[in-house]
This record gives structure tokens, sequence and C-alpha cells, in this order.
């Protein structure tokens, strides 16, 4: 079976906007899914349509932001206010297997989209309905403020300098959180012919990403700050050395043996103050002068070579240029259209039925 005809019989209704839903949606318009993209006309559709950038000035199609979440779907511009429209939407609900919503109860119950009218219409159907904080909760959220709301900007940036993740990360965790409802709906829909409803909400989305960070304080009651690209737990990790001619590499060594192996592969002796990664971690500001008096020498080809050789994990600093004139990051990309303006979705996913 070819992945994008994977669910080529699914019917997916998307009453979502922006991100978190949208992208659930492409994922499964992505397998071969019908997804029913159902836009506000009187607003002049998805937000995101509209958040274009400088070089996007003057032009009549949607944004960039626009086409990263919305691949292969049927848009719909309607007014659910307008009885005809209204009936359209009901109509395709009647014989839909998901509902990916992200309407605020108030507003649902008013246009007679919440989750008991669509239960009524379908009983059998999955509603997936994400939330910011909980259903009952008005409060509005974006993901700036989960990113703050759930510490995530109190750890980003260096120093005094706080910084947000520069994509929008947690409606993408949020996404995966959607889709996965929405496989275990499907799952248990499999197993008993019942519908059901899941609530995934934006803000514990950003609290599951928090993972060693959250158990770190709520263990050992450390408070972490923000440390630019370094890890917490684990040096160096995240440590940034410049070879002679400029390059950037950032090591990722992940023990005490890949440490001393890649002293090694620079023809050096591991000083004794830093020979665990405990004592590393104490002396990180002169241990990233040591690193750096090790590599000075080294131009990037003849570095990146040696930490071939030796196993050494390590990455080169890369712009969005850099990545996407790699073949093997353009064997991900898919090209689209909708309406008639060609766009990019990338796809993670690769299926292999076993033979």
């Amino acid at each position: 079976m070819e992945i994008n005809s994977f669910f080529k019989d699914l019917k997916v209704i998307e009453l979502a906007s922006v991100l978190a839903g949208p992208l659930a949606g492409s994922f499964f318009a992505e397998m071969g899914a019908n997804v029913l993209k159902i836009e506000n006309k009187n607003a002049g559709g998805d937000v995101t349509r509209s958040w274009k950038l400088p070089e996007e000035e003057g032009k009549p199609t949607p944004s960039a932001y626009y086409h990263s979440a919305n691949y292969g779907k049927t848009v719909h511009m309607l007014n659910l206010s307008d009885a005809e429209d209204y009936n359209l939407v009901i109509q395709e609900i009647r014989t839909a297997d998901i509902v990916l919503t992200n309407y605020q109860k108030a507003t649902a119950q008013k246009l007679s989209i919440d989750i008991g009218t669509i239960r009524s219409i379908n009983p059998t159907i999955c509603i997936i309905q994400l939330n910011a904080f909980e259903y009952d909760d008005p409060r509005p959220g974006y993901d700036l403020v989960m990113q703050a709301e759930a510490g995530y900007i109190s750890m980003c940036g260096d120093g005094e300098v706080l910084a947000k993740m520069p994509v929008a990360m947690v409606d993408v965790l949020a996404s995966h959180q959607m889709k996965e409802a929405a496989l275990l709906a499907i799952l248990h829909k499999s197993r008993t012919g019942q519908g059901s409803t899941m609530h995934v909400s934006l803000y514990k989305s950003a609290l599951s990403g928090l993972v060693n960070q959250a158990t770190n304080y709520l263990m050992e009651g450390h408070i972490a700050k923000p440390i630019g690209t370094r890890h917490p737990n684990i040096a160096p990790y995240g440590e940034l050395i410049t070879t002679s001619d400029g390059a950037k590499i950032m090591l990722s060594i992940g023990s005490d043996a890949q440490f001393a192996k890649f002293i090694t592969s620079l023809d050096g002796k591991v000083p004794t103050n830093f020979s665990t990664n405990i004592q590393r971690l104490a002396n990180r500001s002169a241990l990233l002068d040591y690193l750096q008096s090790m590599v000075a020498s080294y131009d990037g080809a003849t570095l990146v070579q040696r930490l071939e050789d030796h196993g050494i994990p390590y990455a080169l600093i890369k712009t969005i240029k850099d990545v996407f004139d790699e073949k093997s990051s353009l064997e991900v990309v898919y090209d689209n259209d909708i309406e008639g303006s060609k766009g990019k979705y990338i796809s993670g996913i690769a299926f292999q039925e076993k033979s």
C-alpha cells in the first residue's frame, strides 16, 4: 500500500484554523484521506492566509505560512451563520469519520457546531477538540502564550536575553497529540463501533514537551535558566566551536567515553578536570575555552573528517537555504497546489509493508 493512500476511505472535516488543527488535517490529507477544510468566509478564511512575509507583499495567493499547514485539502469558504452554508456542513458531518475542531465552546454553541450537536448528527463520529487550556476555559491561546506560560521562554536565549523558539513548536506538539487522539479514536471505533470525543490542550501539550526539564525540577528542584544551545545535563552538548576558516560546529557528546574519543581524535589527552560529565558541567566556561583552543588550527573540512572517522556526534550550523539545497531534504518535500498557488509540504513518515 502506498503511504499517500493509507486513509483513502477516510473523511475528515476540519473546523480548525492557524496551525495545530490544520497540521493534523494535513497529516490525514497526505495519507490519502478526503479532508474538507471549512473556513470563515466573512473573515476572509483562515487568518494565516494573510500572515505574509514582506517578500509576499502584493501576491494574491495565500501566505507561505498557510501553505505549511494546508496540504491536499478541499477548502470551502462558508458562513456558518447562513442557513444554507450551515446545512452544507451538517450534511458533510453526517458522513464524516473525524471532525477536527478548535472552536471555543461558546462560539461552537452559538453556531450550533458544538460537540453535543455534532454527536447528535453523527453518533459514531470521532471528534478531536483542541482547546487553549480546558474546554470550559474561555481564554484564547496562541503558541507564544504557551511558550511563556509553560516555561519555555524562561529557558530560551542566553543569559538575561530571553528568546522564543523560532517555530510554533507548541502548536506542532499539539498537532501530533491531535493525530494520536484521532488514531486512538479510530481504533476504538473499529473495536467497539462507538464514536468518541478526544480533548487536546495546547497548554498540556506544552507541559508534556518539557520532559527532562520538568523532571529536573520535580525531582531535584533545578530551575532551568537560559543557557543558549547548551544542554543542562550534558557537556559538551550544544557547545559551539569555530574552526580556522569560520565553520561553526556544534558538539553533541553524550558520554565520558565519547568525550575521550573526541579528544583523542584531535591528538590530545583528556585533562583530569574534564574527565567526567559532572566536572565538565561544573567548568563549562573553561571547557569551551579548552575545546576552542583544540580546534583553532583545524579548518572545517579537516575537523569534520576527523569527527566522522572517530564517530563523534556533531552538527554543522546550517541556514534554511543550506538545508533545502540538500537532496536528502528535498526527498521529503512534496509539491502541492492550493487554489492555484504552488506550495510545499514536508513529511517525516516512510511506510514499508512487510514482504
